[in-house]
């Protein structure tokens, strides 16, 4: 599970308050006895990147990073709901944090405490009742609203807000100061689509996220032209089903993933793109073809099929069969021969039997996955899976995740193997662990360390792949061009021509 943590320093309020686009929330404040914020994530990319918008939308109003939770006068948990047991880490955690309040109450301060994120949107008042320290819940569709939000809860009021607003919040989130964009790294997520209308049978996104919207594409562009303005050289973007993309542009026409990612290419200092996760159904000729013609678009795709047999994938309404994923696949290595591809499986939903894992384990061996990601099936409430007969015993489906996972680890050792000798156009992206050493990703996202000066940072260098270790690889610069002393961010022809 990705935990990331990000904290801010929140001047007192005052008595008085301006009004906004959403009702009454703090003005901005001065540096007068200084409080302090910590959010700490969980899950999926897109909670990093929701993270980040929240400290965006705060940056305001005064809030400034804190790195250690218990200093914090606010925490904020931004939850996720896929994995197992989720809400009640989340329970456990705020337990912790009812205890720290009490400890700060006792010396005279105070603690306030909020859950947001896709738990806060499925469990809602229910967090309140069974964790009465919490001050504020809010979901995935409210975080612009946060200072209105804090405010409220300043006042007293238990706040929880998991509707789904009919305004566009990304147009009422401020874009983040430039150089906290660039502390953030030369690599960034960016959302361009939520929600989900697939429904499969075991997943809770529907009902915490919503059904799907994209984003329009003159806001996408708007927003990747700040972040590459500020250092940006590598794009991630994001969607509960990200394939699906289907944005407006200024004349009112529907626009693609395909050509959403080629007009991202076009502006200046954008190298790479990637997105994640898509949907086999929704991988259209346009997006396949992309990837043979567009060189920022990189050779690396998430591209979940969860299970090996027809009955499972029927079973989960994954709405494809494997021989319809098999011909997907096979699109996308006619058009890209060197695509790596990555995958999501789910071992033991209700009603797997032996023949089912055994397929599982068919497609994998004959796929190949350069990565993949690997769950026990555990049951989500309100979910259809929940209700189905037939659950699989907890021994047998750890002994099949195991095997599973045997599989998957040979593939990824053997794919980190196959690149070495080769030479990458490799992104360096900060220092390396060592004195003199940098660190970058291959186009396959695999992490690349050398020996090399840190003026390299933000360029895309030929490396030359010599070890590859269980994490990482090993390289050596085979090239060095001098950057330019105006700019550490090269020429997309530049790039293009490495």
């Amino acid at each position: 599970m990705t935990v990331r943590r990000l904290g801010f320093r929140l001047p007192p309020l005052p008595n008085f308050c301006t009004r906004g686009r959403f009702g009454v929330f703090p003005a901005p404040m001065t540096e007068h006895t200084p409080k302090k914020l910590f959010i700490k994530t969980y899950g999926c990319q897109m909670n990093v990147y929701d993270s980040d918008r929240m400290a965006d939308a705060l940056a305001p109003h005064g809030y400034e990073p804190v790195q250690v939770m218990e200093d914090a006068d606010l925490v904020v948990l931004n939850t996720c709901h896929i994995r197992e047991k989720a809400s009640e880490k989340v329970f456990s955690e705020l337990g912790r944090l009812r205890d720290l309040r009490e400890e700060r109450r006792a010396n005279g301060q105070d603690l306030m405490i909020g859950v947001a994120g896709c738990v806060a949107q499925a469990e809602g008042d229910e967090i309140v009742r069974r964790a009465p320290a919490v001050d504020l819940v809010f979901g995935p569709q409210s975080y612009h609203r946060l200072p209105e939000l804090i405010a409220r809860a300043h006042n007293g009021s238990k706040v929880v807000d998991t509707d789904f607003p009919e305004e566009d919040k990304f147009e009422h989130l401020p874009a983040a100061r430039k150089e906290v964009t660039l502390a953030r790294g030369l690599t960034a997520f960016l959302t361009v689509q939520e929600g989900c209308d697939k429904f499969c049978s075991f997943c809770v996104v529907p009902y915490t996220r919503g059904s799907e919207t994209s984003r329009p594409l003159e806001q996408v562009l708007r927003e990747a032209q700040t972040l590459a303005e500020a250092g940006v050289r590598e794009l991630t973007l994001l969607g509960q089903n990200v394939n699906a993309y289907h944005g407006l542009d200024a004349r009112g026409r529907t626009v693609g993933l395909g050509e959403l990612c080629y007009r991202l290419s076009l502006i200046p200092g954008i190298a790479r793109i990637r997105y994640t996760t898509s949907h086999p159904l929704d991988m259209t000729d346009e997006l396949i073809e992309m990837h043979r013609d567009l060189d920022a678009l990189m050779p690396y795709l998430h591209l979940p099929i969860q299970s090996g047999s027809d009955r499972i994938l029927k079973a989960m309404n994954r709405r494809h069969t494997v021989a319809e994923y098999r011909s997907v696949i096979e699109r996308i290595k006619a058009a890209r021969p060197d695509m790596a591809l990555s995958g999501d499986f789910i071992v033991g939903f209700p009603g797997e039997t032996d023949a089912d894992f055994e397929e599982t384990m068919q497609i994998v061996a004959e796929i190949g996955y350069a990565s993949a990601f690997t769950f026990k099936y555990s049951i989500r409430p309100g979910t259809p899976g929940a209700a189905m007969d037939d659950q699989v015993a907890e021994p047998v489906k750890a002994e099949r995740l195991a095997r599973l996972n045997a599989l998957i680890t040979t593939q990824m050792r053997d794919f980190g193997r196959s690149v070495v000798g080769r030479t990458l156009p490799v992104l360096i992206e900060k220092p390396g662990r060592q004195p003199g050493q940098v660190g970058g990703r291959s186009p396959y996202l695999q992490a690349v360390h050398m020996d090399g000066p840190t003026r390299l940072i933000g360029q895309i260098v030929p490396v030359e792949i010599v070890a590859a270790g269980n994490n990482s690889l090993t390289g050596k610069i085979v090239t060095v061009a001098e950057p330019n002393p105006a700019s550490v961010i090269e020429s997309r022809a530049s790039a293009a021509h490495i």
